[in-house]
């Protein structure tokens, strides 16, 4: 970014992927960052590249994580948050019955509780001074089923419907929402979600990087937009999604999915 409209974000998930280069954007725009994820190593090794940056190790699952984070984006003796970034977030692949239950249950705790608590608080912060910035990295998955990626893509449509809600909800207090979803992104999303055959089965010019995912979604929420589907592919997939009848879109889904 050259010149941002936010001197100081919060930024989830930053240890790698869209968060990575979310704040590398931000820290090269001389913005104030402070990157919460698990990996100590890999925060502090992007908070040894820019100045003002603070390192908030947290797992989003847990009641103390979440609070750790909640916290930080109260506080009155540490700069405002000005922008949050939601990116963190995970996906389980494969047939609903054989999925681990457990691992389901910390999908949905992260994808859409902590997502969910972190705007709420980061609002009713923003809402007083009259202006800020919420970025919630959604997916391609929401605007349509995701069989083998069920509970992926039921959470993505959280997400993308919670973030419209809120930007019309806020629409005049200054406060710009967006929703970012991108879709085939090289990131560690696919060894982490155990999606890994995708590349192979999808020509690299449908794939993206983070840091072109991470420049169109920076754009798009200082410029207010509601949504931001980056890359011309993933435009025209979208716009096929929103006129393609629900049982011929279930099954080009499944068709999709079962490739790998």
């Amino acid at each position: 970014m050259k010149k941002a409209p936010f001197s100081h974000a919060l930024v989830t998930g930053a240890s790698s992927g869209i968060g990575e280069a979310v704040a590398n954007k931000l820290g090269k725009a001389g913005v104030g960052m402070v990157l919460v994820a698990r990996r100590k190593d890999r925060l502090d090794a992007i908070a040894a590249r820019f100045p003002s940056v603070e390192v908030l190790v947290a797992d989003l699952t847990t009641s103390s994580g979440l609070s750790a984070v909640l916290e930080r984006l109260g506080s009155t003796s540490l700069p405002n948050i000005e922008l949050v970034v939601n990116n963190a977030g995970f996906g389980t692949s494969g047939p609903f019955a054989d999925a681990d239950p457990e691992r389901l249950s910390r999908e949905i705790s992260l994808n859409i509780n902590a997502l969910t608590r972190i705007s709420h608080e980061a609002v009713r912060q923003m809402l007083p001074r009259g202006r800020g910035y919420l970025l919630n990295v959604s997916s391609i998955a929401s605007f349509q089923p995701g069989p083998d990626l069920a509970v992926y893509a039921a959470t993505k449509a959280f997400v993308t419907s919670l973030t419209e809600s809120l930007h019309e909800e806020l629409r005049g207090s200054g406060i710009r929402v967006t929703a970012l979803c991108p879709g085939l992104t090289h990131t560690e999303f696919q060894s982490i979600s155990n999606t890994s055959g995708l590349e192979s089965n999808f020509p690299e010019f449908a794939w993206m990087s983070a840091d072109d995912v991470a420049r169109d979604g920076l754009r798009a929420v200082a410029a207010g937009k509601a949504i931001c589907v980056p890359g011309l592919v993933n435009k025209s997939l979208a716009t096929v999604s929103t006129f393609t009848p629900r049982g011929l879109a279930r099954r080009i889904a499944g068709l999709a999915t079962r490739l790998r």
